[in-house]
């Protein structure tokens, strides 16, 4: 199929890609339209620390989402890369079992003396569904009380089917509007969602529903700390009504305390589930749990090819050892701050209304304004003229340091000059030269 374009021209193989690829790409998060449509690089050639070299050759510093969060210590970390080329010389795949695995339990579990198993996996929303399928084969329950977002399996997205249709009951929880399309209508009813923070409804969750709930599934923080006693409330709740508590680490997990976020806030699950970082940009994913709820594994079908290859583990015993001799959240954390702090004096100097949320590591922003996807867009493009790659969030890794952090904010202050001015004649659109981008999840036509 020709659709024109050389063979290194980005927007051409995308083109292509949207023939030959439901959704153009795997992950909704890497698609151009959620950045700058007809303009994001969207294929690279090679990466390293936070730069990249795009398709076409042209390189830039990531200032946004560093492999979706997949990337703390930066791209192709000379440790992680070292330990991964070991293992594919020697075979990555075989009939036999790769040692590494049982290496990465047991360090794991000395993180977390709460936890006495781990499973593995090699993905994250595969890893959750693990999670809540032990717990339910533990507790003999099927329902499932979840705030925050959790992947695109079917005990997820059945929030979103009710009786008689669907609703968006997942607005609010990070993505919204996901159609529960293909998800069994059966299913109706069996994840039942509240609010981080909102310990009553919570509550009566539990009043309404607690003989039947077979688990809490959160993150113990996403963009702002737990209330006095939330979490402690949760658990409280979960032993109360024989209940497992499920925490996904695979976003934050890392990035605030090693071994995740719980060990920061003194609150431990029954399970606790990591991917993303876990493997510095190769597949790997883990389930670390009690042994009174984890051996139910044993008791339900959970087995997987792939889940034995020897690259993710081995990545991941390098990363965790890396991370153990570094103090990667202290790093990310004092680079996330003076990139915000940063970024909020540019928005203050050039009178653009900029909404900052989530923790310094893992920031997010917004511009307060009816214009606010058109100004972003405007942002992202005008940011790729100056070899910087930039969205509505930045993901801090160990690769960032403060000379990165300001020529961002150089950058910055030059194009948000240009967006306070697009904002008050309300041009912003016209000013892109291609469409403005998506805003969640849309079929792609």
């Amino acid at each position: 199929m020709d659709i024109g374009g050389g063979p290194h021209d980005p927007q051409a193989l995308y083109r292509l890609a949207r023939q030959l690829i439901p959704g153009g790409t795997q992950l909704l998060s890497k698609r151009p339209e959620m950045f700058a449509p007809e303009r994001w690089p969207a294929y690279y050639q090679e990466a390293r620390g936070c730069e990249i070299v795009a398709l076409d050759g042209r390189a830039y510093l990531d200032m946004s989402l560093m492999g979706v969060g997949a990337c703390l210590l930066g791209y192709n970390d000379p440790d992680v890369t070292a330990a991964v080329v070991r293992r594919v010389r020697a075979g990555s795949m075989c009939t036999l079992n790769c040692p590494e695995e049982v290496e990465l339990a047991r360090l794991l579990l000395n993180i977390h003396p709460w936890a006495e198993n781990v499973r593995l996996a090699r993905t994250g929303g595969e890893a959750m569904a693990v999670a809540v399928r032990i717990a339910r084969a533990s507790t003999g329950r099927d329902l499932v009380a979840f705030c925050g977002y959790h992947g695109w399996h079917d005990w997820y997205l059945a929030a979103n089917r009710v009786a008689g249709g669907e609703a968006d009951r997942l607005e609010g929880h990070l993505l919204p509007g996901l159609e529960p399309a293909g998800v069994p209508r059966q299913l109706a009813g069996t994840a039942i969602p509240f609010a981080y923070n909102d310990i009553e409804r919570l509550c009566a969750v539990f009043a309404a529903h607690g003989r039947d709930l077979a688990a809490v599934v959160m993150e113990p923080t996403r963009a702002v700390d737990p209330a006095p006693g939330f979490l402690q409330g949760v658990r409280e709740l979960c032993d109360a009504h024989g209940a497992a508590l499920v925490f996904d680490e695979i976003t934050v997990g890392w990035r605030l305390c090693l071994g995740g976020a719980h060990l920061r806030y003194g609150t431990a699950p029954d399970v606790a589930v990591f991917a993303k970082a876990l493997g510095s940009g190769h597949p790997v994913a883990a389930i670390v749990g009690r042994a009174r709820v984890m051996q139910a594994a044993q008791r339900s079908f959970i087995s997987s090819t792939y889940w034995t290859e020897g690259v993710g583990p081995a990545a991941a015993v390098a990363t965790v050892r890396k991370m153990q001799q570094v103090d990667v959240p202290g790093h990310v954390a004092a680079v996330g701050r003076q990139w915000r702090d940063g970024l909020a004096e540019v928005a203050r100097r050039h009178g653009v209304p900029l909404v900052l949320s989530g923790h310094p590591a893992i920031t997010t922003f917004r511009i307060d304004h009816p214009d606010a996807d058109a100004l972003g867009t405007l942002l992202t493009v005008r940011m790729l003229d100056r070899g910087i790659l930039a969205g509505s969030a930045f993901y801090a890794s160990l690769a960032h340091a403060p000379e990165q952090v300001a020529r961002y904010l150089a950058a910055a202050d030059e194009v948000f000059a240009e967006l306070a001015r697009a904002a008050e004649r309300g041009d912003a659109a016209q000013r892109i030269g291609s469409p403005v981008r998506h805003s969640g999840f849309t079929r792609l036509a």
